[in-house]
């Protein structure tokens, strides 16, 4: 897999992973007892299918193989198109765990 020069920069800086495709990446990172995915983006013609539950698909099997069992994610409510993320945490099973400032998090078992 050939990974981006920003997916190596992440990954030695702040020890976080880049999974990419050619229409969206999601950056995760491996927690306790927990994977979180930090951000996901899609391209904005792609945003109607499938390509972000892929990813997060692809994630949670990676987090299994290192016997993860839980998901987190957050939106940030003063961020553009926080109201369609919410409803993409939503709609892929994610419940609501807590919020704090401008920030609410969610959780889901995988």
């Amino acid at each position: 897999m050939t990974r981006s020069m920003y997916a190596k920069y992440k990954k030695e800086r702040e020890n976080k992973e880049i999974l990419e495709s050619e229409i969206g990446f999601a950056i995760y990172f491996f927690e306790n007892d927990y994977v979180y995915i930090e951000d996901i983006f899609v391209e904005k013609e792609y945003r109607k299918g499938k390509e972000a539950s892929r990813l997060a698909d692809e994630i949670a099997k990676i987090a299994k193989q290192k016997g993860i069992n839980k998901m987190l994610g957050s939106v940030r409510p003063s961020s553009k198109g926080s109201t369609s993320s919410l409803k993409v945490l939503l709609g892929y099973g994610f419940k609501l765990a807590s919020s704090h400032e401008d920030a609410i998090y969610f959780i889901k078992d995988i």
